[in-house]
């Protein structure tokens, strides 16, 4: 019992910190000390510590380089390319700029992951609505809540997917081909809620506005980004960690960018968010102490067992609803390994939960509040009544709907 409560304390201690952020401190600073203090008092062995970091460690490789190729890729101009290509498409018209969002967005979150959408996209969304004298209000909430729905496609499109992945005993190329209709089906039916709900400012006349500048596309990072979503396919193939196929598009772009000086080793370092990492890691040894030490057991016995819709819906809610207590990446580290037995199905369902479920509110997931700092550095107040209830309307259909196409994908490529 005391195991047990320590365990859950230092849990609530690293996340509401990581959320709160005293200080403006990096969120390991609450989360490494909580880790060393279970191991030192015996609530988590010091094997299973070394087992989870172990565990880990391919993981955090992979997000170190996937965030280093996205601020590169930034570095080269590729997202000033999308809000230019954004302003040109949307020819002043506020649903014509929704759906450029839309589509940007679910890309660039699918081949670069959601930190590249919150961090890079987002100010690009802002000051394209300000160029055409619209409401950011839409577009940048669409850009927040595809930063999670958009992020199902690709192992590689969330560190929630990268844990699930290993779980699933799925290859790259299968994992893509039987979560492509969920992930369309999400975004569908995201992009018809956002059209109802936002109606009065998307018809509203935009202000008058700058003619758009025309794109100038970055070549050799576009061939980057394409070469590194081969090289995962490829790589997974061949039983490699992606992690290599990440490193060496990262690795490209940062000797392109250090031979021209439009970077520096210090800023390509930094770019990795070490911090971040560490967080990661030492929020693993957290969550692995409070299932040993009895959430395992609570939620095994609350997860449906088996690939049918109706258990498939079941785990897709308790992920979701985990996700908004504990946030997603303490959820899928929890529930992805008791999913595992019951076959990929229930583990890529898990998937589904926790990253449709953090659009419900802020604390779901962290992309989201990253989103929430940005959106006010911009100006932008996001009010928690608003955000919720878009997040109620959007989310359950949604949820459902990727549910039921998860299930019918799951019957064709399975």
């Amino acid at each position: 019992m005391l195991y047990e409560s320590l365990s859950v304390a230092a849990l609530a201690v690293a996340l509401i910190c990581a959320v709160v952020r005293p200080r403006g401190l990096p969120e390991a600073v609450f989360a490494i000390p909580p880790a060393l203090l279970l191991v030192a008092c015996g609530a988590i062995p010091l094997a299973h510590a070394q087992e989870e970091v172990t565990r880990l460690a391919p993981v955090v490789g992979f997000l170190a380089a996937a965030l280093v190729l996205a601020k590169l890729c930034d570095d080269e101009g590729l997202f000033h390319a999308c809000g230019t290509w954004m302003a040109g498409w949307a020819r002043a018209r506020p649903r014509r700029l929704l759906g450029a969002v839309f589509a940007l967005a679910s890309v660039i979150t699918a081949a670069l992951s959601l930190d590249a959408t919150v961090v890079l996209l987002t100010p690009v969304v802002f000051a394209t609505a300000a160029r055409m004298g619209t409401s950011p209000r839409p577009h940048s909430y669409a850009a927040a809540h595809l930063s999670n729905t958009a992020s199902l496609l690709l192992p590689v499109s969330n560190l929630t997917n990268l844990l699930a992945f290993t779980a699933t005993g799925l290859g790259f190329t299968r994992f893509a081909l039987v979560m492509l209709l969920p992930w369309l089906v999400a975004i569908g039916v995201e992009y018809a809620v956002f059209r109802r709900f936002f109606a009065a400012e998307l018809d509203a006349p935009p202000a008058p506005h700058a003619t758009p500048e025309r794109p100038e596309l970055p070549l050799f990072a576009l061939v980057t980004v394409a070469a590194t979503l081969l090289g995962f396919g490829v790589t997974s193939a061949l039983g490699i960690d992606p992690a290599w196929a990440a490193a060496a598009g990262a690795s490209v772009l940062a000797v392109r960018a250090l031979l021209r000086r439009h970077t520096t080793p210090r800023a390509v370092v930094r770019s990795a968010a070490l911090p971040f990492l560490a967080f990661v890691l030492a929020l693993g040894i957290v969550v692995r102490a409070v299932v040993d030490n009895g959430l395992g057991g609570a939620l095994g016995a609350l997860l449906p067992d088996g690939a049918s819709l109706p258990a498939l819906l079941g785990t897709a809610a308790l992920a979701a609803l985990l996700a908004n207590l504990i946030n997603n990446l303490p959820a899928v580290l929890a529930l992805a390994p008791l999913a595992a037995p019951a076959g990929p199905g229930a583990v890529l369902a898990v998937l589904l939960g926790v990253n449709i479920g953090p659009n419900l509110g802020y604390a779901g997931s962290l992309a989201t509040l990253l989103w929430r700092r940005i959106a006010h550095a911009h100006g932008h107040e996001t009010e928690l009544r608003e955000f919720t209830g878009l997040g109620l309307l959007t989310t359950p259909v949604t949820l459902a709907a990727a549910t039921v196409a998860l299930w019918a994908s799951l019957a064709v490529f399975l």
